[in-house]
Formats: structure tokens, C-alpha cells, sequence
């Protein structure tokens, strides 16, 4: 089981997300993180386990895609 800690995530472009849960594809069983924005309609969003917490590259530098901030 793959899981994330609950609480507040600040995007590598600025925008900070609520983390709910790790959840389960029914059809795939891929690992998806649980997350709704903290700003505009704050609608829920998944997106795969894997690309959540993988680093991606700005200016030349290694960065979370989203870095964990507060519960």
C-alpha cells in the first residue's frame, strides 16, 4: 500500500493543495493521491501516486512537484 501524509502541499509553481487520502483505480489498482486546490472551486482531483511525489526540473534544479508544508 502506498500512502501520502495528510495536509497542506505547495506545487513546484506556487499553488498549495490539500492532500486527503491515497486511493485505488477500480479497474487498474494504480495508487492515486486524493487532492482538491486550495483556491478556485477547490473541486477534488487524483493524480497517480508516482507523479505526485516525483521531482521534476526548474532552472536546472531537482524540486519536489509537491513539497509537503503543514498538516
Amino acid at each position: 500500500m502506498k500512502t501520502i501524509k495528510a495536509g497542506t502541499y505547495r506545487h513546484y509553481k506556487g499553488p498549495l493543495y490539500e492532500v486527503i487520502d491515497t486511493v485505488r483505480h477500480s479497474e487498474t489498482n494504480e495508487w492515486l493521491v486524493l487532492y482538491r486546490p486550495q483556491y478556485g472551486e477547490r473541486k477534488l482531483w487524483v493524480r497517480p501516486y508516482d507523479m505526485f511525489v516525483e521531482t521534476v526540473e526548474v532552472d536546472g534544479q531537482s524540486v519536489a512537484r509537491f513539497a509537503w508544508v503543514s498538516e
